[in-house]
């Protein structure tokens, strides 16, 4: 909550939370909600995500009303992109598909700001383990805000059992982390929460959080 207040007192009107709509950003949507509750809330709707992610996007929607929550869409349509790149783009381009769905849009979307929210966690994935509070974000060139860098998977959820927060009810069904649908697979127990995000292939990151 202090990062939050600093924040909100630091950049007031320019900044934004970029929201994936999983259990961390339902956690820090609720923890946003009292401290502005008319923030700006982005979801990249990449057009492929699961419909349970849809529902629970409008349900949030009815329980926060003041928040501004913004679906922000790429340029480029799933025709147009099937079109120029072949069907599938997420196959056998991941990294492009990303690209155009994702990283664009959001650059887009930071361009009256200064500043960005994420809910990224140190326990997510070796690729986050050294993310801060406060990060110079290289890559949209603006100062990104982690709140939540010390929660454990267990801590998230208690905090949304506790304070009876709807969730995505894929959790519960083995996805710990929820992207785009041809993108994501249920994980062991044993495995890290992201491995289910690009099963199969070298990426882990869709591009948001890299150099």
């Amino acid at each position: 909550m202090d990062i939050l207040k600093w924040a909100f007192h630091e950049y007031r009107e320019e900044i934004v939370y970029a929201c994936s709509f999983g259990a961390e950003g339902i956690v820090l949507i609720d923890l946003i909600s009292k401290v502005n509750n008319e923030a700006k809330i982005n979801f990249l709707d990449t057009g492929l995500h699961f419909q349970e992610t849809y529902e629970l996007i409008e349900e949030v929607k009815n329980r926060y009303p003041s928040l501004q929550i913004n679906m922000v869409q790429p340029k480029t349509s799933l025709e147009e992109q099937t079109k120029w790149y072949g069907d599938k783009l997420w196959i056998y381009n991941p990294n492009l598909c990303c690209n155009i769905r994702k990283i664009a849009p959001l650059k887009e979307a930071l361009t009256d700001v200064k500043a960005w929210i994420s809910g990224l966690r140190r326990d997510q994935s070796p690729t986050r383990r050294n993310i801060q509070y406060i990060n110079k974000d290289s890559k949209f060139q603006k100062i990104k805000i982690c709140p939540l860098i010390h929660w454990t998977w267990d801590d998230i959820m208690s905090y949304i059992e506790l304070n009876k927060l709807p969730y995505n009810p894929l959790h519960e069904k083995g996805y710990p982390s929820i992207g785009c649908a041809p993108c994501t697979l249920p994980v062991s127990e044993n495995e890290d929460q992201r491995a289910g995000r690009w099963a199969g292939q070298a990426k882990i990151e869709c591009g948001l959080h890299q150099k």
